[in-house]
């Protein structure tokens, strides 16, 4: 393998700077986005039924917010809680869209790894190649065998372009898909949460009309 490096000559040097890179935001993305973290299970029913009974107070609700993405989302409509539906749903969007945004911090960045990989693999080898017939131009062919050698030196860099590139690639669309999904769970727990309030104002007015 080493061998393989000294053979790319210095543009490896990008590349496996690219290559460690790409690693630590793959690691760094996979811990912050897991599953547990972003959607604690049954805290959208937790919150429901805080909020369907009423027992509910700003630090209770600033706790919540610590919590995950999720539970900002729902603590942003409880802050809200006595205003319309519409305005309960804009102060939701408008969270949400933060959210996302930090859901998918340094993903334009892996992805600027997986199109930039096959780029500099590519560089490097049109760099061994013009060494590569400099060193003719001056020395002549010579032989054969060391020319085939040659090429395939500098064909190491394109090999090792693809390499960090693939993985990086793969990771991007994987995390941009995991975070739809978020996504679309985090809409549906809000839905209901608001579905909630609405209904707890209709049962407080059920209650004296019953008396």
């Amino acid at each position: 393998m080493l061998e393989l490096v000294k053979a790319g000559g210095w543009p490896m040097i990008p590349l496996l700077l690219l290559s460690v890179l790409a690693l630590t935001l793959v690691v760094e993305r996979a811990w912050t986005l897991r599953r547990s973290a972003v959607l604690p299970p049954n805290l959208g029913k937790e919150v429901r039924t805080w909020a369907g009974s009423g027992k509910l107070d700003p630090s209770h609700i600033e706790s919540l917010r610590r919590t995950s993405p999720l539970g900002e989302l729902l603590a942003a409509a409880l802050d809200v809680r006595h205003r319309p539906r519409d305005q309960i749903r804009e102060r939701i969007e408008d969270v949400g869209r933060h959210l996302v945004h930090k859901m998918e911090r340094y993903l334009n960045t892996l992805g600027t790894i997986a199109a930039a990989g096959p780029l500099l693999g590519l560089f490097g080898t049109v760099v061994g190649m013009i060494q590569m017939f400099l060193g003719i131009l001056d020395h002549g062919i010579g032989d054969v065998n060391q020319l085939a050698g040659g090429i395939g030196k500098a064909l190491v860099c394109t090999a090792a372009g693809m390499i960090v590139a693939i993985p990086a690639l793969i990771a991007h669309r994987w995390f941009r898909g995991r975070i739809a999904e978020y996504i679309v769970s985090m809409e549906h727990e809000a839905i209901a949460l608001m579905d909630t309030l609405d209904t707890r104002p209709a049962a407080a007015a059920r209650t004296p009309q019953a008396a």
